[in-house]
């Protein structure tokens, strides 16, 4: 069974998703402020975690960074009533892998949980390990190195970048990109993709602005090169 930590203060939200998940089998731990959030994400260490943005006494983004920073590796769904894009790509900066702004269905939400789950079922068996100029991707692991030194990747780095691997030399679109990284059930924009290929490039090419691995076909999507 897998384990959602959901962090939000609005009491009614919290309930409303704890039982919700809890229908569609998950365990679920619930906590209403960031500071309780963070010890019991460290503490249980959830498949899953849904974090608010706005916390008492920390935020969802100090949470979340303290996390990545930690090294700890689940998906986290950011739940916002902002509505400014430079929130959301502040979230998906910090390690976030998906975000859900005010007000949402809880179904949507619910539907957003079984997408990643899903996803990180895919390669929990794989042993497959890639090589590209001096990096290795361990797939098994979900760790990505450069000459033996870990570069840490969020999930959908890892999944963006598997699918990359796995496809080299194919030009894939950015709607084949979201199926295959985020699912058929999301509902996220071409923006998404390349808000992620912009961190994906960070981390995988010497200078961003003339990327050698990760291409823009423009008009089509990107394509990766060895």
């Amino acid at each position: 069974m897998e384990t959602v930590l959901v962090v939000e203060d609005d009491p009614s939200i919290l309930r409303g998703l704890e039982l919700n998940l809890q229908v569609e089998g998950y365990s679920v731990i619930t906590s209403s402020d960031g500071e309780e959030g963070l010890k019991k994400a460290l503490e249980h260490r959830p498949d899953v975690l849904l974090l608010d943005v706005m916390l008492p006494k920390l935020s969802g983004f100090d949470v979340c960074r303290q996390l990545r920073k930690q090294g700890l590796k689940m998906p986290i769904i950011m739940l916002t009533a902002k509505t400014q894009e430079i929130d959301k790509i502040m979230g998906l900066e910090l390690g976030a892998d998906d975000y859900v702004t005010k007000p949402f269905s809880v179904a949507e939400v619910v539907a957003r949980v079984n997408a990643v789950v899903r996803r990180a079922k895919q390669f929990e068996t794989s042993e497959a390990s890639y090589n590209f100029g001096d990096y290795n991707l361990d797939v098994k692991g979900q760790v990505l190195r450069r000459n033996n030194k870990q570069i840490d990747l969020s999930q959908k780095e890892f999944l963006m970048l598997k699918l990359f691997l796995e496809n080299e030399g194919k030009v894939l679109s950015r709607q084949e990109i979201l199926a295959k990284v985020w699912g058929f059930d999301y509902f996220g924009t071409d923006r998404t993709v390349d808000n992620f290929i912009n961190k994906l490039r960070q981390k995988v090419e010497d200078d961003i602005n003339k990327p050698v691995h990760i291409l823009t076909m423009r008009g089509s999507g990107y394509k990766f090169v060895r």
